[in-house]
């Protein structure tokens, strides 16, 4: 991703625009073919050896020209010598520019959906591993029901795919070439250049550049990153939350010889998941630029540059780490299945009161009574768990009056059986990975 920003990157797709717009110009503008071959051969010569000093020599030529693009054409007309007068014909600055802008954005478009491909496996062979591990939801981070640690991963898969998309989309709309003149009217180049270079770019032709592509294409595009990392940073305070000391269900893996605290030999703390949760706010940090770069003066000003060549480099950089770093820790993530049970009825069997309030109901009791038996003796489990005088819900349940006698104790076993609760995570999985 890092080569991908890199000058003498950038350099090149600047070339290859160049010398397309020329050959295109050879059939249907006035460069002449010779010119179009040598400009080809030589400055792709140049081009292909390109390294630290040629990308010196540009910022040389750049420091006294004041203008990167003219630097560089001074720079390719050195090598190339009397035909480089057919170089840049017709064409302004932001008609490289944007076109190489919208190369970059595409490249690092597909290693990012690449890393989101890695990450999708990962989660998909961990969501199968734990298809029926009971586990505790929480809602409000306060013990709910039953669930399972397969489908708490399923929905995490079910997101990374949804932002997959997301990608694949961003790219295809960031995917286009403009070389229109000046102010976007073609009154120095002939529109048949543009569509030449753009297919052989694998872009397609802005249909109206008003000298620069519009930037609601790089704001949708910055937008898409910026969800993905919403979607890293989700994953990351799951795992965060799982690694607590009060929980202790899953946790990072503790490579040998590694040291959580230098004070304190005990730590095994979540560093990845936390350092992911702060790269997600970095990829964040660009969409409100990304945004506000919609807005130009007129046909084009140069608010929205500086933004992109810091933004552009930034975000798909640190997405692209970010990914790849999720995908390594839940491909390794250690999970406590014995201690997912333990928390589970860690509350007395508080958590099936949802199904012991379904099961008096159907036993003839009245929804609104049945409502105000179980939280009774939810609250009585709950007040005094670990106390001389606690007693378990289903204890204080079969103790209740309005309970013993009018429910079966077979319903009220199946009720607070948590495998209830995995009865349709076939359904659920079929849903989220195929039949």
């Amino acid at each position: 991703m890092t080569a991908i920003w890199a000058a003498e990157n950038r350099y090149r797709i600047w070339f290859e625009i160049e010398a397309l717009a020329a050959e295109a110009m050879s059939i249907y503008g006035d460069v002449p073919a010779e010119s179009a071959r040598v400009i080809r051969e030589k400055g792709g010569a140049k081009l292909a050896a390109i390294g630290p000093a040629d990308v010196a020599r540009i910022d040389e030529i750049e420091r006294e020209t004041r203008h990167d693009v003219i630097a560089f054409l001074t720079w390719l007309a050195e090598g190339i010598g009397p035909d480089s007068r057919f170089v840049h014909l017709g064409l302004t600055s932001s008609d490289v520019l944007d076109t190489t802008l919208s190369v970059q954005l595409t490249q690092a478009a597909d290693l990012l959906i690449a890393d989101i491909d890695e990450l999708l496996a990962a989660l998909k062979a961990r969501a199968f591993e734990h298809k029926h591990t009971i586990t505790i939801g929480r809602s409000h981070a306060i013990h709910a029901e039953p669930t399972s640690f397969g489908i708490k991963l399923a929905g995490h898969y079910a997101e990374f795919a949804r932002n997959r998309q997301r990608l694949v989309t961003a790219r295809a709309e960031i995917a286009v070439a403009a070389l229109s003149g000046a102010v976007g009217t073609f009154a120095h180049v002939d529109p048949r250049v543009e569509a030449f270079v753009a297919e052989k770019l694998g872009l397609a032709a802005e249909p109206v550049s008003t000298q620069v592509i519009p930037r609601d294409r790089h704001a949708a595009f910055f937008c898409a990153l910026g969800v993905v990392a919403s979607g890293v940073e989700r994953l990351a305070t799951e795992v965060r939350h799982l690694q607590r000391s009060e929980v202790r269900e899953a946790e990072e893996f503790f490579h040998p010889g590694q040291k959580g605290s230098s004070a304190m030999p005990h730590k095994r703390n979540p560093v990845l998941s936390e350092n992911l949760t702060g790269l997600a706010r970095i990829v964040r940090s660009a969409v409100t630029p990304a945004l506000e770069n919609v807005t130009l003066w007129h046909e084009r000003d140069i608010s929205h540059s500086s933004v992109e060549r810091a933004i552009g480099p930034d975000a798909t950089i640190t997405l692209d780490f970010a990914l790849g770093r999720l995908a390594g820790m839940m491909k390794t993530l250690v999970v406590y299945p014995d201690r997912m049970a333990a928390n589970l009825e860690s509350l007395g069997g508080v958590v099936h009161s949802g199904e012991v309030l379904l099961a008096l109901a159907r036993g003839g009791i009245l929804r609104e009574d049945a409502y105000k038996i179980v939280q009774r003796n939810a609250m009585a489990t709950w007040t005094k768990l670990g106390t001389p005088e606690g007693r378990s819900f289903r204890e204080n349940l079969d103790a209740d009056p309005d309970v013993a006698g009018r429910v079966p104790p077979a319903l009220l076993d199946a009720a607070m059986d948590p495998q209830l609760h995995l009865q349709h995570v076939d359904a659920i999985f079929a849903r989220v990975f195929g039949g």
